[in-house]
Parts: C-alpha cells; sequence; structure tokens
C-alpha cells in the first residue's frame, strides 16, 4: 500500500465474531478473531503501518453487535439485570405479533422474540445482530471505552458502519410506505424508515466521539451514511468542529452508469461554503458491484478502469480505493454454493449480494488461491482475476496500477487537487470538465465518459497527466480519454 502511494489504509472488521455477516457481527469490541491472529498481531500491524507512513483506520460497528456478544447474554437474562436497558426491548402486541411494522435490511421484521425475556429484539440487519440502545448513555459509555482502547494502541481513526442505524424512535412509531418502491426483493425498500434509524440525537453521540477524538490530538473519523436522507445526514454528521471529520454515502456504489451528470450532481451536494464538512467519494467497496463491471457496459475494461481511477483522484474529496480496484479487477464469479453473504443466500438469484467483491486479493497468477494464502480461503478466486494479478501488473507499464501512482503522486505534488475548491465547467453530455483551484494555481480536468470522440475547447495548458492520448493541445478527446493540466492563461476565473 505505500508503494501505491496511498496515505492511509482501512481495515474491515477483525473482532472476535460468529461470523455471521463478515465480522459485522461483533462479539468482543477488543479482540482479535482466532481466524486472523491475536491482538499482538495487530500492534506489528499498526507499527509496520506506521513505519511505512501509512494511517491505520479500522471500523466500528456502535449500531449493533452479535447475539453472542457477553452484553446481549446478560441482557437478555432477564428484564431487571444492569444491562436490561442496553439494547432495543419492546412487548408484543395484544395479538402476540411484534411491535411495529419496521423491517430488517436483509429481509423480514426487525424483530425477533426471545423466550428468556419474552420480549421482542430489534435488529436492523440479521436477528444475529441485535441493535444496541445507544439512546442509553452507559452504551454510549462502554462504545467510547472500546474506542480509548484502539487509540491506545496506535490506530489513527475509526469508519463508523452504518451510523444513521445507532438510534431509533423510542415511542417505536410505524415507518410509513414508499409510494413508489423500486424494483426490489426486500420488505424493507417498501417502507420509509423515518422512525427505525436517523434520530435527530445521532449527532450528539457523534460529538462525544469526536471529543475523543480531539483527546487523542485528531484521531480521524469517517460516518458511512446510506438512505434517501444520506445527503442531509451526511452533512449533518460532520458539520462544523465538534462532528465527524468526513462520510461517505452510496453516490457512485449502486450506480449502474458513469455519465458526467452523475459527477456533477453528486459533487454539487458540498458547496464548500464556512461550516460545511467535507465528503469522501467512493467508487467500489465491500457492500457493492466492483465499478468496472458496473460501468463498463460493454466496452474496453481496461479503459474504464483507468479512467474511474483518474477521475476518483482529482475530485473535491478524500477518495477511498477499495482493495483490487488499482488493478482494475471486475467482479468475480461465486457460485451458490461458495456464498457466504446472507443476504445473497436469501435472495438468490435475484440479488447475487457481496461475494463477488469481496473475494481474495491475487498477488500472483500462478501460485495456489492466487498467493494470497497458504490455505483455502473462505471465497474462491476467479480465474478471470489472475492475469490481473499485482505480480502481472507490475511488469506491465500499460496496468492501471501505475496510473494509481501516477495520480497520488500530482494530488500531494499540488494542494489544489488534494484539498481545493472546484468548479465544474458545462461541456456537453459526455465530457465532464472541471477545476480544482486554490489560491496558487488553478488545474483543470477534462474526461470523456462517451463512447466515441468528443470535443472540448481548453484554455491554455501544461498537461500534468492524460490518458488514451487525449491533450489539451487538442480539441478532440477520445473515448474514455482525458487528461489533467495546469491552466496558464485563458479562461474564466472561479
Amino acid at each position: 500500500m505505500a508503494g501505491l502511494g496511498v496515505d492511509g489504509i482501512w481495515i474491515s472488521p477483525f473482532f472476535t465474531s460468529p461470523m455471521k455477516d463478515f465480522g459485522y457481527d461483533v462479539a468482543d469490541y477488543c479482540d482479535v478473531d482466532p481466524i486472523f491472529g491475536t491482538l499482538a498481531d495487530f500492534d506489528v500491524l499498526v507499527e509496520r503501518a506506521h513505519e511505512l507512513g501509512l494511517k491505520v483506520i479500522i471500523d466500528q460497528v456502535y449500531s449493533h453487535t452479535s447475539d453472542a456478544h457477553a452484553w446481549f447474554k446478560e441482557s437478555r437474562a432477564s428484564k431487571t439485570n444492569a444491562k436490561a436497558d442496553w439494547y432495543v426491548w419492546a412487548d408484543a402486541k395484544p395479538d402476540g405479533s411484534p411491535p411495529n411494522n419496521w423491517q430488517a435490511v436483509f429481509g423480514g421484521p426487525s424483530w425477533t422474540w426471545d423466550a428468556r425475556r419474552e420480549q421482542y429484539y430489534m435488529h436492523n440487519f440479521l436477528a444475529e445482530q441485535p441493535d444496541l440502545n445507544v439512546h442509553n448513555p452507559d452504551v454510549q459509555d462502554a462504545l467510547l471505552a472500546t474506542a480509548r482502547f484502539w487509540f491506545d494502541r496506535g490506530v489513527d481513526g475509526f469508519r463508523l458502519d452504518a451510523i444513521n442505524f445507532a438510534m431509533h424512535d423510542p415511542k417505536l412509531r410505524n415507518n410509513p410506505a414508499e409510494k413508489h418502491p423500486k424494483q426490489t426483493t426486500r420488505p424493507f425498500d417498501f417502507q420509509r424508515h423515518v422512525y427505525s434509524q436517523s434520530h435527530k440525537h445521532i449527532p450528539r453521540f457523534l460529538k462525544r466521539i469526536r471529543a475523543l477524538c480531539d483527546d487523542f490530538g485528531g484521531r480521524m473519523t469517517i460516518a458511512e451514511v446510506g438512505g434517501p436522507s444520506a445527503d442531509e445526514e451526511m452533512r449533518d454528521y460532520t458539520r462544523g468542529q465538534s462532528r465527524l471529520n468526513t462520510a461517505y454515502g452510496f453516490d457512485f456504489l449502486y450506480a449502474d452508469a458513469l455519465t458526467p451528470e452523475l459527477i456533477k450532481t453528486a459533487l454539487a451536494k458540498w458547496s464548500g461554503k464556512r461550516g460545511e464538512g467535507w465528503p469522501s467519494w467512493a467508487f467500489s467497496n465491500h457492500d457493492a458491484p466492483r465499478v468496472v463491471s458496473r460501468w463498463a457496459a460493454g466496452r474496453d475494461e481496461r479503459a474504464v478502469a483507468k479512467l474511474c481511477l483518474a477521475l476518483l483522484f482529482t475530485m473535491r474529496g478524500n477518495p477511498f480505493l477499495y482493495q483490487g480496484e488499482e488493478l482494475g479487477l471486475p467482479q468475480a464469479n461465486v457460485p451458490f454454493d461458495r456464498l457466504q453473504d446472507p443476504e445473497a443466500i436469501m435472495n438468490w438469484p435475484q440479488t447475487l449480494g457481496r461475494d463477488g467483491a469481496r473475494t481474495p486479493m491475487p498477488w500472483t497468477s500462478t501460485a495456489p488461491w492466487a498467493g494470497f494464502s497458504d490455505v483455502e480461503p473462505w471465497l474462491p478466486v476467479d480465474p478471470v482475476h489472475l492475469p490481473l494479478s499485482v505480480e502481472a501488473a507490475e511488469d506491465d507499464q500499460g496496468a492501471s496500477i501505475h496510473l494509481v501512482r501516477k495520480v497520488l503522486a500530482l494530488r500531494k505534488q499540488h494542494p489544489a487537487l488534494a484539498t481545493g475548491s472546484i468548479r465544474v465547467i458545462d461541456a456537453g453530455p459526455d465530457i465532464l470538465a472541471f477545476e480544482r483551484y486554490d489560491n496558487s494555481e488553478r488545474i483543470l480536468c477534462v474526461f470523456n465518459l462517451g463512447d466515441a470522440d468528443a470535443v472540448f475547447e481548453a484554455p491554455a495548458c501544461t498537461p500534468l497527466f492524460t490518458l488514451a492520448q487525449a491533450s489539451p493541445e487538442t480539441p478532440t478527446i477520445p473515448a474514455l480519454g482525458g487528461y489533467i493540466a495546469i491552466i496558464t492563461q485563458g479562461g474564466p476565473n472561479p
């Protein structure tokens, strides 16, 4: 990772877990699951990352735990124990049915009956992932204690998983129906989740997290926010200097096609006005199909991968590069008998799920399991990934991994690209053009997202990077081509 030029690494959950949902069902926030190693191994990882100049960010799951967590075991034991109110419990309706109509993301009601308490408990995801009652100050204190544990071990920041699910409506009011639900395989999508998530008091808890981060010298916090109100919530969760540092949503992760309008719409949501937070962007991640498979649409996947990477690294905000994205990996094929994703198994074959984006990283083309491990991993290696391995890419000067190094180096050399403002230029249906600028320079970024050559008249520029033989000196830009250039004269001032 250090050799790519990235600033840090984000590690998905590695905590003790029954692995019902890839470790997002945490049974012990302060230990490492034996399948990954030990706390001592983690300490070595952090030490080595810091030696290489890399920051280490880890996932924190504050909306729910595993049902195997000691907190839940105690909570379900009775209605009067010390942790009785640490989870969301509710009595049945007179007819024995769940307390309300809330639906879980992975299918079915958000409520499971527990015979020990003779009550239902809430879960926004799997039944094995009971929701914490984060309204309870004692729960918040316990979660902050786990944060201190990892900060004390040298962790540089957290990605807060599904943080807008962290608090519910205490009155347990029914969610209203979604008037025009999209085509879906999930009952979850037939509701507007105005009461089961996104409670107005979530920012109060975020302020406590930020205060703790500041006590440790300013550790980083990133909110993951999904849903129809994600844009408003991301800005709310990052506003000012007392909440989170940044947030990312799903603007691109489920988009079927890459268009200038898609990018413009996402960028326009962050105006850059005083007091507003700072956005982050991801084209691929562990919850969505890989971007090359979604956006190539029959075109050259190698060319699409390069254009996407150049675009991701030049937009205003923090770019998140998903493992394998630097290689241009397409979505892997995982047969039904090898699936691990509970959502995919439940809805097969309508929902192929997330396993195809989570297969092992191909390090070499010839070693067993692509050099990922010495034993068979829990997901298979797709043979189409083998020619795209790290080893093969390093020997191929035209591979996208080399583009990543070049463009990330430009971000570090030119503050306008890293932290500058942005002005989007109207350039027709296929050309995406924008300026990144600060007090010292103006940088023009132009990309042809279409299937044919397109024309863009650029002001006088000095090219820094070109793609598919495009040039600011020539108005015709090839399909999937583009460039990054310093504006030397001409063009309207931002």
